[in-house]
């Protein structure tokens, strides 16, 4: 068996899209015994990480798809626009703060992966979405620091 830094594995335990912060950061306290801050850190970093380039990915991914697929073409068209119609309303009216509060709300499908989804959906730059989403992050983290160490009651 591999012996890997606590540090490593509360880095890799945040990329997945499961677990994300609200299972690094209990586990990097609990079973690792990482400090807050050490926690926090690398568990942040961690999350971020996969975003960033699922993110910048996802343009060329579609746009290829879309191009060589007639039916992925069809249905990314009907995506797009189902989901633009239903939450452009909310979106407009919040703002940035919309996919801020989206990601920083520890809750199941919310979060890095889904805010990444997201802001490739509504079409948000990519500089203005990784900090949106960097905000997000380090407001979930905040969070389920202060819940793991009892400080916060939820």
């Amino acid at each position: 068996m591999i012996n890997l830094p606590p540090e490593l594995l509360t880095f890799l335990i945040a990329m997945t899209p499961i677990g994300e912060l609200r299972a690094a950061i209990p586990i990097a306290l609990s079973v690792y015994h990482l400090t807050p801050l050490k926690a926090f850190f690398w568990s942040v970093l961690g999350n971020l990480i996969p975003g960033f380039f699922f993110l910048w990915f996802l343009t060329p991914l579609t746009n290829f798809l879309e191009k060589h697929f007639y039916l992925l073409n069809r249905f990314f068209v009907w995506l797009f626009e189902r989901t633009r119609k239903r939450h452009s309303q909310k979106f407009e009216a919040w703002g940035a703060l919309a996919l801020i509060s989206f990601v920083a709300i520890p809750l199941p499908m919310t979060g890095v992966w889904s805010g990444t989804i997201a802001a490739f959906v509504f079409g948000i730059p990519y500089k203005k979405g990784v900090l949106m989403i960097s905000l997000g992050a380090m407001i979930a983290g905040i969070i389920v620091t202060l819940v793991s160490l009892g400080i916060l009651k939820i």
